[in-house]
């Protein structure tokens, strides 16, 4: 066993149980009220935030934004959860957002055991507890009630979170437990933090009326009151921002144009209009899903580093996000059948065992397994032992481009060739090179390793094209495994009589049609890795049916997703690049998407600011 101080893991929550009632060894005190936990959330917190008629008072396409201090077991979460479905139209756009932080999360069966006592919320706890995120560090994203309900759940100290975090509260829960037995909570620092992410209007509720708490709340500009507690508590504080400054105005976001129609493309449109924003998706081909995203098959799987530093976290991330992201797709296009990363030479052996031994990652996410077990989960003989990934697999990414961008509030344009943009009146003109306008308030520019060509400023982005040639193998002439399978090249499971294998890595060859070299090296690297797929002699490499498609990457072969920025660093009204996602654009696709999604809506951002930096626009020119 790891220590649980090595990273990612998080150390969980111990408890004990008294008389149906969590307690925290850690701090002795408990997570609800003996009395009525959930009588007191909300009397405590969401009546003294005055939250049913405010959150009747949210405009359609508007969003609500709670912030709390102590997610414990997800009680307060939950009551907001269903007091919104309560006040709220059942098919209108608006999102409750709910930002909350934990140092130390329940673990999942604990998870389960507590929520368990609340009945009335049992169709919600479902799924909060189907959705709960793997006890890593950082921050995840949790879509709920078909996106009416977005999670950002930050495991980690509060201090990092209110520094990192991009968001401002209409209400706070100020929770966890009381200020004598966690005093770390109530620091004038964190106190102090809250009122960065507060606006004039901003409510507060807490079920603590300690003096220097209520002293600190007021320093930091907070309009203070005692009022009745619950229960046996006799007192507790509510109140409300009121610095003098005018209130912060919520971002309006009309059309957003899109161009490209891939993986990205489409995520990012079917995102946005699930938050009741029109979008228009362009594209030059005659359909979604035809370039580097036209693929038949396609894993999801990402390379994490041995140390965990910020690009690995980002790397994680993703991918605990793309797997819960594409679970309500499952046997439409998503096949979550398992993954497993081969050591398959001396080289990526030593990088797994030093990855093994300087990291601890819950068994949820990933586990080594030994060459007998991989043999197991492949179905296959496999002569060495790798990395499972329990919740990966592989998509139909054609299919999935196309079933995304089918939504009300999407409008195609396909065989639309983008010849320029240009700024008019407030807006954007996109002009094709039949001459036509499409006009949008906002443009994303989603075209590949093509995007350069569409940016209306000058300098060279460090964007460059990568073809990548798949091999179609026939179920009868290989033995093909039962879950995905990567090496230095990966193998699907069987699909329609085939499996797609590949891809090539060619920085120099241009070629778009497949050819046989390409074939041959899929072909040989398939024999040396796993030598028990191939059935006899391989098959004639001119028999075999393939693709090519050009991936786009960066310089630093990290994604790009963000506001355009000029050479100076200045920033483009509302243009947007998300590009550069390489060969691991199904698993970095969805949480892009949501991350710029939220930034284009002025919503709460699922990244916090250490990692969104990385996907910044401004780092693709040469300094």
């Amino acid at each position: 066993m790891h220590s649980p101080c090595l990273p990612p893991a998080m150390e969980p929550a111990d408890l004990i149980w008294r008389d149906g009632v969590p307690e925290s060894t850690r701090f002795g005190d408990v997570y609800f009220s003996r009395d009525n936990g959930l009588a007191e959330t909300r009397y405590v917190f969401i009546g003294h935030n005055q939250l049913p008629e405010r959150f009747q008072q949210v405009p359609d396409t508007g969003h609500f934004v709670i912030a709390e201090t102590g997610f414990g077991t997800g009680l307060n979460f939950l009551a907001s959860w269903a007091e919104w479905l309560k006040q709220r139209p059942a098919d209108d756009n608006a999102i409750l957002h709910f930002v909350s932080v934990e140092r130390f999360p329940l673990r999942l069966q604990d998870l389960e055991k507590a929520l368990s006592y609340w009945p009335d919320l049992s169709p919600l706890a479902t799924k909060l507890i189907e959705h709960y995120p793997p006890l890593i560090k950082g921050t995840h994203r949790l879509v709920l009630a078909g996106g009416r309900v977005r999670l950002t759940l930050y495991f980690g100290d509060v201090l990092d979170a209110w520094n990192d975090l991009t968001f401002t509260a209409d209400a706070w829960f100020l929770d966890g437990f009381a200020p004598s037995l966690n005093p770390d909570m109530w620091l004038d620092d964190a106190i102090g933090l809250i009122t960065s992410h507060s606006k004039s209007g901003t409510t507060l509720a807490t079920f603590t009326a300690v003096g220097r708490v209520r002293r600190s709340l007021a320093e930091a500009g907070f309009e203070i009151a005692k009022v009745p507690g619950f229960g046996r508590k006799r007192e507790m504080l509510a109140g409300i921002y009121a610095p003098g400054n005018a209130t912060k105005q919520e971002a309006k976001t009309g059309t957003v144009a899109i161009i490209g129609a891939g993986i990205a493309g489409t995520l990012l449109a079917c995102n946005l209009a699930e938050r009741g924003v029109q979008v228009l998706l362009l594209d030059k081909a005659p359909h979604a899903g035809s370039a580097a995203s036209g693929n038949p098959q396609g894993a999801l799987y990402v390379k994490l580093g041995v140390e965990y530093n910020a690009q690995t976290e980002l790397s994680a991330t993703a991918l605990s996000f793309s797997q819960r992201f594409y679970r309500p797709w499952q046997n439409r296009f998503w096949h979550p059948t398992g993954l497993l990363q081969l050591a398959t030479d001396d080289q990526e052996a030593d990088r797994q065992r030093r990855f093994c031994d300087r990291n601890d990652y819950p068994a949820d996410l990933l586990e080594p397994v030994d060459a007998m077990r991989a043999s197991e989960l492949a179905g296959i003989a496999v002569n060495t032992g790798g990395l499972w990934f329990p919740g990966s697999g592989w998509l139909e990414p054609a299919k999935a481009c196309q079933q995304l961008a089918e939504h009300p509030l999407i409008e195609t344009r396909f065989s639309y060739q983008v010849a320029n943009l240009l700024p008019c009146n407030n807006q954007w003109c996109i002009r094709n090179h039949s001459g036509e306008d499409s006009r949008a308030d906002a443009v994303v520019i989603a075209g590949g390793h093509e995007s350069p060509a569409l940016v209306p400023v000058g300098g060279q982005l460090r964007l460059k094209a990568i073809r990548g040639q798949v091999t179609e193998l026939p179920e009868a002439d290989f033995n093909l495994p039962q879950a995905v399978i990567c090496g230095t090249k990966y193998v699907n499971p069987v699909h329609g009589g085939r499996a797609v294998t590949g891809a090539t890595f060619d920085l120099k060859d241009s070629t778009r049609h497949p050819t046989r070299a390409g074939h041959q090296e899929n072909l040989d690297e398939l024999q040396r890795s796993l030598p028990s797929v191939v059935k006899g002699l391989l098959p004639d490499p001119d028999q075999l049916q393939g693709r090519v498609a050009f991936r786009c990457t960066t310089h630093d072969y990290q994604p790009v997703a963000g506001r355009m920025q000029d050479t100076e660093g200045n920033h483009l009204n509302d243009l947007y690049l998300l590009t550069g996602l390489g060969s691991k654009g199904l698993v970095w696709a969805p949480l892009l998407a949501e991350y710029l999604a939220d930034v284009i809506s002025g919503q709460p951002h699922c990244l916090p600011a250490p990692l969104s930096k990385r996907l910044e626009t401004g780092r693709l020119y040469r300094t």
